[in-house]
């Protein structure tokens, strides 16, 4: 989505909801921006996420799988109303003001509960990463410069098919819940765990992308048993869709 939705149509539908399953709403989070999400009652989120969100059709399937092991937890879901209840991650500050060995360890660990075979409804990476390219480049947006490599890497690489990744793993989709931390917002699709890296080396928001840190945090998830080839294949690929200003990309493009 290039630009964010109008979110008085989902707050309807989200007031619909929380009046039908008996919960009542707080204020939309700040960073409530595509979805509307707001506190349901002590325990709960609410989410109402919109129709052109293709990504997000999966959510609940994903969280329903993971049970609370590595994700908050699915209370409720309307299919029609694309709306979901999910357990509310508390005090559910996330890990992007933490010291930076301890975020990535975090967020190595949060990954390998996540990380678990899969089958349908998901969707498979492969039948979508091709044309996230070709949208970016007719885009022609920051780190566009880097979609022809992508694509070189890309069709070297036998893309896994067969692992539930979470699409969007980084330091603001993972919230302290008591002594543990939990993922939030998953992308759900199948491919392999590497697909998942890249998000994380280019967050938090607000910091600059360095070779050091990112060379740092790539060993961490190698030490976890990630292939180190396939994670900067994997950098390159996904930052030459998602963006990357022009110090990123030389950054990325050092990692081969």
């Amino acid at each position: 989505m290039s630009q964010p939705p109008d979110l008085e149509p989902l707050a309807s539908i989200a007031q619909e909801a929380a009046a039908e399953w008996g919960v009542e709403l707080g204020s939309p989070f700040e960073l409530s921006t595509y979805s509307y999400v707001a506190p349901a009652g002590d325990g709960a989120v609410l989410k109402v996420t919109p129709p052109d969100d293709d990504l997000s059709d999966e959510e609940p399937d994903a969280l329903e799988l993971w049970n609370g092991d590595g994700a908050v937890r699915l209370l409720r879901r309307d299919r029609v109303r694309r709306a979901i209840l999910i357990e509310r991650a508390r005090p559910g500050n996330d890990i992007s003001t933490l010291p930076e060995d301890e975020a990535t360890a975090i967020a190595v660990a949060v990954g390998e509960k996540l990380w678990q075979p899969g089958g349908k409804p998901f969707r498979w990476i492969g039948d979508h990463v091709p044309r996230w390219l070709d949208a970016a480049q007719q885009h022609g947006g920051e780190g566009s410069e880097l979609i022809p490599l992508a694509r070189e890497l890309y069709r070297s690489l036998d893309v896994g098919r067969s692992i539930l990744v979470h699409g969007d793993l980084h330091h603001h989709n993972i919230l302290r819940a008591g002594d543990r931390y939990l993922a939030i917002d998953p992308k759900a699709m199948l491919g392999e765990p590497e697909y998942d890296v890249p998000s994380f080396l280019r967050n938090p928001l607000g910091s600059t992308m360095t070779l050091e840190v990112t060379e740092r945090r790539l060993a961490a998830f190698a030490a976890a048993g990630l292939d180190q080839d396939r994670m900067r294949a994997w950098t390159v690929i996904r930052l030459a869709h998602l963006g990357a200003h022009e110090h990123a990309s030389r950054v990325v493009r050092a990692l081969l």
